[in-house]
């Protein structure tokens, strides 16, 4: 029998799921579809921009999954079985304040870490874990039905688990014991045909349509999957040609004349899903929820704690101007002839690209000077310097280190909440003068027992092995100015 490494197995796991989901959800194999196509028109059109931030095999294989479970048992079990495919949680969001509707989650992603495993295969899964204990969503009464429920319920079966504890100590697994997992692991995501409880679930879902879709069902499921596409904008157009309803805004940064940071996402709205029901008098019948949606991302430039506070502050300053003016500047495209796509004209979109002019440098070699871009250095073709130590600037000024873009690997709570809120079926419940749930990196860490890796420190550490490696390679030491986190 032959040795299935872990990366081999996420690369099939995301492609079963994929081959999954575009069953249950025809209208996500659309979206690949058109992905697809707009990343080879894109690679054709121009081919070295195309791969500026990963090659055209990775980005167009490349997916990201979301999951809803509702304890730190269920977050716990989903860690050991992510954990068998080398994917290891990365990343707190707290979607709770980050949208205007009810979305009582924090949530994680499991992902690869190292730039050779995510060059392989970068599959990631958003994982959101529903707070009962949170007073301004649920009262102690139904906090404790919930968590009561919660508790009743086995998502993840024995063998499956002891499958996943096995592959993680070994790396992988031999291939019957690998078809084994796969099998197991992708039946486990799949939308289960057991009746829902109507009254238990409409109750749930009056406080939050999240909620609902979290604690109202015994399953949990494949709530979208995206794949990335190296211009957001046209397969927005693109869709909506095919008769497809998009969501109002691409969520994230604007399109603009800069280079692209961070992650801009957008989806297709939630569809009719025909469920069967059982209802209080014991008999069932059939019915619809609408809590699946397709969604697709663009990955730009990973922002440093100084670039994630620039961030923030051209969100606010957005928000200001647009509270001003709710029509925005009269503004077509990002250049004035740019594609007129309806999501490229909201009055959001024209704002945000008139602040980001002024806030943000509009070339890479800017952002890296300002320290606002996380990049990686390699040694430059033919490159000679005499030892001593030297200035990175004027390293990469002079052409002996080149400076290459480290991709943002993981979410936006303001974004993924935007987009949660575009596809619920109702705004929920939340009372404001109640006590919120104390949680943060460390506390969900602490509850699963599996360290939640801070995505800055990752990156932080790419930087600092390829100067690392730079120096050793021409022989000298390189003088840099300290990029680190907000601790």
């Amino acid at each position: 029998m032959s040795f299935v490494p872990a990366w081999q197995l996420r690369a099939a796991f995301a492609r079963r799921l994929s081959a999954m989901y575009g069953a249950e959800v025809p209208a996500y194999t659309t979206l690949v579809e058109v992905s697809t196509e707009v990343n080879t028109d894109v690679a054709a059109a121009d081919p070295a921009g195309a791969e500026r931030l990963g090659s055209i095999h990775r980005v167009t294989a490349e997916r990201h999954g979301a999951i809803r479970v509702g304890s730190p048992r269920e977050l716990a079990e989903v860690a050991r079985v992510f954990g068998a495919f080398g994917m290891s949680p990365v990343g707190f969001y707290d979607l709770r304040d980050a949208a205007a509707s009810a979305v009582p989650v924090v949530s994680t992603a499991f992902r690869p870490t190292t730039a050779d495993e995510l060059a392989r295969n970068p599959f990631r899964v958003f994982t959101s874990m529903l707070t009962p204990g949170d007073r301004r969503f649920f009262d102690p009464e139904l906090g404790a039905q919930v968590e009561a429920f919660v508790a009743s319920r086995q998502l993840f079966g024995p063998e499956l688990l002891e499958l996943a504890d096995a592959a993680i100590a070994g790396g992988g697994l031999r291939d019957d014991d690998a078809e084994r997992l796969l099998e197991l692991a992708t039946g486990a995501f799949e939308l289960s045909a057991e009746p829902v409880d109507h009254d238990w679930y409409r109750r749930l879902e009056r406080v939050s349509a999240v909620a609902a879709d979290i604690a109202g069902v015994t399953s949990t499921h494949i709530n979208h999957l995206t794949p990335r596409v190296l211009d957001i904008d046209q397969l927005y157009d693109r869709m909506e040609r095919r008769g497809i309803t998009m969501i109002d805004e691409i969520q994230g940064p604007p399109r603009w004349n800069g280079p692209d940071v961070l992650l801009r996402q957008t989806s297709f709205r939630a569809l009719d899903e025909e469920r069967s029901f059982r209802f209080a008098d014991g008999t069932e019948g059939p019915g619809a929820l609408r809590v699946r949606f397709g969604e697709v991302e663009a990955r730009g430039i990973a922002l440093t704690p100084a670039g994630r506070d620039r961030y923030d502050e051209l969100l606010t300053e957005t928000d200001r101007r647009l509270a001003a003016d709710p029509d925005g500047p009269a503004e077509a495209g990002p250049s004035g002839d740019g594609p007129r796509i309806r999501a490229l004209g909201t009055p959001r979109q024209r704002t945000a690209r008139t602040v980001w002019a002024a806030g943000l440098p509009d070339t890479e070699s800017g952002l890296a000077e300002q320290g606002l871009g996380w990049f990686s250095y390699t040694v430059g073709e033919d490159s000679v310097v005499r030892g001593g130590e030297h200035d990175l600037a004027d390293l990469v000024a002079g052409g002996v280190l080149v400076a290459e873009p480290i991709v943002y690997e993981d979410f936006l709570p303001r974004s993924a909440a935007g987009i949660f809120q575009s596809n619920l079926t109702g705004e929920g419940t939340r009372d404001a003068s109640r006590s919120g749930e104390d949680y943060d990196l460390a506390r969900l860490s602490e509850l699963i027992g599996v360290a939640i890796a801070d995505p800055q420190r990752l990156y932080a550490a790419r930087r600092t092995e390829s100067l690392a490696a730079a120096a050793d390679r021409l022989g000298i030491s390189i003088r840099t100015e300290p990029i680190g986190d907000r601790s």
